[in-house]
């Protein structure tokens, strides 16, 4: 029995890409059935490919983000590698780059250029700062972005600023293309006309830091720096129970504040205490509201806390570590791990994309070595074998 068409099936995204924004983009369209043709450098190809080598010498980034894609190696500054890549826009729906600044115009593969040329074709430019403006001309990487959307002030500790742990600026702009390409594709197929889209780490980011940015501007100051705490509402954090185990709870209405006083805390007179009546009372008294809730939960060890808390419908979890979280029960239990394949004929465990489209089974193909692809596409586009062993000789692939 042959498997259902996936929702891209028959659409080409042609990608000259790198580190993590275009790539996370271009993986979830292969995901849906795209066929993604990644260009790449002769030689090293997606300098992300040598981020690090844990997963059987291979980088956990790049394994990550290239899987079910195609790789083609060409040198875009010789004019026949250009040329090629032409070749290949004639018949793609999507290019997607993430180039540093004003490398694509001088490539001859700005918007405008590829409008005159492929004017069915929907371009999407990643960029730090957008291509426009002040800061137009600024390499941006995923730190610098969470330093500058004041994303790094809000995260840690009251004593030292952090990080988050995962590339999130990165992953945020490549959503956001990700969903500005399925957007694009659509007006195409309803209107007819292909509309580029761009889309900047820094306004991704932008988004995603607006509740803080609303805080601030409105409440005269930023939200504190809390650890696990949470700047707008208490109780709400870790607190280790006696085993030395985190539990992590959170307080979300009134009907869960009177239950967690009556039937955890075994205080119900809490509830009315003046300093803890409202959210924002218990806010503003966090401190001492803090220290009742750890003297209760370093009574008992953490399995009979979060049953408790479970018992009277409070939300709460421990706080896991990686490992634990690659064990998790419900990743097993709703059979989310796939295998795809990586270069050298190993195999790698992979979560299934986390939206599911019924009846539609997400494409988990294997992740390309550099150029895997090179010869066949270049037959693909008419070359012969003399043409390609004189692309190959020329170091143009």
């Amino acid at each position: 029995m042959s498997l259902p068409q996936r929702p891209l099936s028959g659409i080409t995204v042609v990608s000259l890409e790198q580190a993590v924004a275009a790539p996370f983009a271009t993986r979830q369209l292969a995901d849906l059935g795209a066929r993604v043709i990644k260009v790449e450098r002769p030689g090293d190809g997606d300098f992300a490919r040598r981020y690090d080598t844990t997963v059987h010498g291979h980088s956990s980034y790049f394994v990550w983000l290239n899987r079910s894609k195609e790789s083609l190696t060409l040198d875009l500054k010789d004019p026949r590698g250009r040329e090629i890549l032409h070749q290949l826009l004639d018949g793609a729906d999507v290019f997607v780059q993430n180039l540093a600044p004003g490398a694509a115009d001088r490539l001859g593969l700005g918007v405008g250029a590829l409008g005159d040329r492929h004017p069915r074709l929907i371009p999407c430019t990643i960029s730090g700062y957008g291509t426009s403006g002040p800061w137009a001309d600024r390499k941006a990487y995923d730190l610098l972005v969470q330093c500058q959307t004041g994303l790094v002030s809000l995260t840690g500790t009251a004593e030292e600023t952090a990080r988050t742990g995962i590339s999130v600026a990165d992953i945020a702009a490549g959503m956001y293309a990700y969903s500005g390409v399925l957007t694009a594709l659509y007006t195409r197929a309803t209107t007819g006309t292909a509309h580029p889209v761009e889309v900047s780490l820094f306004e991704a980011l932008a988004e995603w830091v607006s509740q803080p940015a609303y805080y601030t501007l409105y409440g005269g100051a930023q939200p504190p720096r809390l650890g696990t705490q949470h700047a707008t509402i208490a109780p709400y954090g870790a607190f280790t129970a006696a085993d030395g185990k985190d539990v992590l709870f959170s307080i979300q209405n009134e009907r869960e504040w009177i239950a967690l006083c009556a039937r955890f805390l075994g205080s119900p007179e809490l509830a009315e205490d003046p300093r803890f009546a409202t959210g924002s009372d218990r806010v503003a008294h966090r401190e001492e509201l803090n220290g009742i809730v750890a003297e209760r939960v370093a009574r008992s060890d953490a399995e009979r806390i979060l049953g408790e808390l479970e018992g009277i419908g409070i939300a709460c979890a421990g706080v896991n570590d990686v490992a634990a979280f690659l064990d998790h029960p419900v990743l097993a239990d709703r059979d989310r791990w796939r295998e795809v394949g990586v270069p050298g004929g190993e195999r790698v465990r992979a979560l299934l994309p986390p939206a599911d489209l019924a009846g539609l089974p997400a494409r988990m193909d294997p992740v390309p070595a550099v150029g895997e692809h090179t010869e066949a596409i270049l037959a693909e586009l008419g070359r012969g074998h003399d043409d390609i062993a004189a692309l190959r000789a020329g170091a143009v692939i």
